[in-house]
């Protein structure tokens, strides 16, 4: 299952790409859309994105800095931006800074960014693909370890799922119940 994190932040938009994506792409896609960067992002700790299209103006972060962020969190996502914004100094920041897949305009075409999002798709797969073979062939050299190789595999797919805090005492620790998991 493939998995495409949408941002914009005006609502219309997200649902309208949700709508585009989700009648254009294989059920086995699944499309999240997102208005607010800070739960996007809060979302990106709980699952792992093949793909993730940004706007770039936004009230509490540009897009650049939004995938900036999503790009330390995971970095194997195929990050993209949509927006209005036809500056080249935006476009060139986007392409240096946080390496954009494609930078595509509002309003979009929709042939356009269907085919767009699913040559992300295909990319995202390939690059998948290579990392398992590369850490097969690390297990096989023994310069990576077939547990070490398994947790990579696991962060991968759930992202924080092989990280435990502990007490003092050798216990558990979990996100009490009023506490924000995110932060």
């Amino acid at each position: 299952m493939s998995r495409i994190l949408l941002l914009d932040d005006e609502p219309n938009v997200v649902f309208a790409l949700q709508r585009l994506l989700r009648r254009s792409l294989p059920a086995s896609v699944k499309v999240e859309g997102f208005d607010n960067p800070l739960q996007a992002l809060a979302r990106t700790d709980v699952v792992s994105f093949d793909v993730v299209v940004s706007d770039f103006r936004m009230p509490q972060m540009n897009g650049v800095q939004f995938l900036g962020k999503v790009r330390d969190k995971q970095p194997q996502a195929i990050r993209m931006i949509l927006s209005a914004t036809t500056e080249v100094e935006t476009i060139m920041t986007a392409i240096n800074d946080v390496e954009v897949f494609r930078y595509l305009t509002k309003p979009w075409q929709e042939g356009e960014l269907v085919s767009c999002v699913k040559l992300a798709l295909e990319r995202a797969q390939k690059n998948l693909q290579e990392r398992k073979a590369v850490d097969e062939m690390r297990v096989r050299q023994n310069d990576l370890s077939a547990q070490e190789a398994e947790k990579r595999r696991l962060e991968e797919q759930e992202p924080g799922i092989t990280h435990v805090e502990w007490g003092p005492n050798g216990e558990v620790l979990m996100p009490g119940l009023d506490e924000d998991p995110v932060n």
